[in-house]
């Protein structure tokens, strides 16, 4: 975070604004906390998550690689509030390429960590693994639930968000396709 300072008073007016006595002991180290809080879950702001797929092996397996259920966090751009979920991963090697498989996972980190949109979330994680491994094709599926919508406006508690993108072999083998959703129980 570029100034701590500034932030901090920025929380403290805004607990102000909204009626709250920021001199009681519940609130005293409120602003810093709540600063060290969006320090730790927008982390990877200005970071490129592509950067975590930097681990390659050769394997002779040309068969869908699959992780699933990577519990994530992040952020929604439009009203600060979380949303959270699993994310699956499925690509086909190419080239007898493969990264390990906690480079998924770590890819998925970097990307949840910053304020955005589900979909674009989507999309960073697919053009990542595009990039660093030239796969046959990548398969993305997030699953969240966003607290804008269960918290707030319509207070849908439970609802779910699904999005997912498809390239290369996934595009064209519907079989494919449905052997993954199979396996993650979509």
């Amino acid at each position: 975070m570029k100034n701590k300072e500034q932030s901090q008073e920025l929380i403290k007016t805004l607990l102000e604004n909204i009626g709250e006595d920021t001199s009681r002991a519940g609130l005293l180290d409120t602003p810093k906390r709540c600063v060290k809080m969006y320090e730790e879950l927008l982390s990877k702001t200005n970071v490129d998550p592509k950067e975590e797929i930097n681990t390659f092996f050769e394997s002779d397996n040309d068969e869908p690689i699959l992780v699933k259920d990577i519990q994530f966090y992040s952020l929604c751009e439009h009203h600060m509030l979380p949303f959270y979920g699993v994310c699956h991963i499925a690509y086909v090697p190419n080239n007898k390429k493969i990264t390990g498989l906690s480079k998924l996972a770590r890819l998925v980190e970097s990307a949840s960590r910053r304020l955005q949109i589900q979909e674009d979330m989507t999309l960073m994680l697919v053009n990542a693994i595009e990039e660093q491994l030239q796969p046959k094709g990548v398969y993305v599926i997030i699953e969240a639930e966003h607290m804008c919508m269960a918290m707030r406006g319509i207070k849908k508690i439970g609802s779910k968000t699904v999005t997912s993108k498809k390239t290369g072999v996934f595009l064209e083998d519907t079989e494919l396709v449905k052997d993954i959703q199979y396996k993650i129980k979509l």
